[in-house]
């Protein structure tokens, strides 16, 4: 870290904490008053302060909206709830037939997104998403996919051009915080490389993992930074340990459409399949599996869960408490289905 003396603030934080991408119309387009009873459902069933993630890229701006509504029409008040923006997005005009950004995934958006990751760029995104939340303001700030920014370099001179840009939206981040307008600033991203990039340069409260710390997928690397997360003190949110729910039964990995009769495919149905059985063996849900999982990683304090379903939040809730038999955990280690390199990280056995 480039501050020996930095502390980071440290967040209450539940054991589940509310993504919300769902009421940005991931896959399917909600009603509002479904997103409503979505909201209402975390507000009843909540262990510990009710915290949303959002972010200006969900739904090109539409799940920050709903979020909004929801909670001024269920009168929360702002003191109770924490939100984090993970920021890099703007809302922009729809000039295509759907938007531009993460075509075939979300439904029914009247808006487009644009990345804008620069100082001038996150102030701007935080001062929209503050629009659009509708009065509420969030206590969480991020550079959101910063690794979808870097991936656009075609060049060493390119990429370190993107870095600077991400590392001026940090100074825009620490002026926020420094003003009062932002409790805590952090970095949300699928490739956790650069999540360790920018933590070389920038002094972060907490980090989001996306797609990368799940029973499916858990390299050693990523674990030993995570251990160095937890020994510096900052906090970790594992988010998508789904993998956009195909380890639960979905048709998408990581946001892509799965073909079981694909031959690049086959190991990774196989693996589900084989991860299914053992699950119907020892009476466990696939998704109790995965967040248990998640949650035994190094420096982990909450799980990112979301969900189209009302019905569904509370169970979600639940799971962080689910005992899973060290006998399962011992099969999956048996059946090549989990790195034995992740015991001498986790207490799974």
């Amino acid at each position: 870290m480039p501050n020996k003396d930095f502390k980071p603030y440290t967040l209450d934080m539940s054991p589940v904490i509310f993504g919300t991408s769902g009421l940005g119309n991931l896959f399917v387009a909600l009603h509002d008053d479904v997103k409503q009873e979505i909201v209402k459902e975390c507000i009843a069933h909540t262990q510990g302060k009710l915290i949303f993630d959002s972010a200006g890229k969900y739904g090109a701006g539409l799940a920050l909206e709903s979020l909004g509504k929801c909670l001024k029409a269920l009168n929360v008040d702002p003191e109770d709830v924490i939100i984090s923006n993970k920021l890099g997005w703007v809302r922009t005009e729809l000039k295509t037939p759907e938007p531009t950004f993460e075509p075939g995934v979300w439904r029914d958006l009247k808006y487009d997104a644009e990345q804008h990751i620069s100082y001038d760029g996150i102030i701007e995104c935080f001062e929209q998403g503050n629009e659009l939340l509708n009065g509420y303001i969030p206590q969480m700030v991020s550079v959101h996919d910063p690794d979808e920014y870097l991936a656009k370099a075609t060049s060493a001179n390119e990429d370190e051009k993107l870095y600077n840009d991400i590392l001026e939206a940090y100074r825009a981040l620490e002026t926020l915080k420094q003003e009062g307008k932002a409790q805590a600033i952090g970095v949300g991203a699928k490739d956790w490389r650069s999540i360790a990039r920018v933590y070389e340069d920038v002094d972060l409260d907490w980090v989001m993992i996306a797609n990368s710390m799940t029973i499916k997928n858990h390299p050693k690397p990523l674990l030993d930074f995570m251990k160095k997360l937890e020994n510096d003190g900052v906090q970790i949110i594992n988010s998508a340990v789904f993998h956009s729910g195909y380890l639960i039964g979905g048709d998408y990995f990581d946001y892509k459409l799965i073909d079981a009769n694909a031959p690049q495919h086959k190991t990774l149905t196989k693996w589900r399949d084989d991860f299914f059985k053992l699950c119907a063996k020892f009476n466990i849900k696939p998704a109790e599996a995965c967040v248990q999982f998640a949650l035994m990683a190094p420096g982990v304090k909450s799980i990112a869960l979301s969900t189209t379903n009302p019905k569904r939040v509370k169970d979600n809730i639940a799971m962080a408490e689910v005992s899973v038999p060290k006998a399962f955990w011992k099969e999956m280690i048996n059946h090549e289905l989990i790195d034995r390199n992740c015991l001498e990280y986790t207490n799974i056995l």
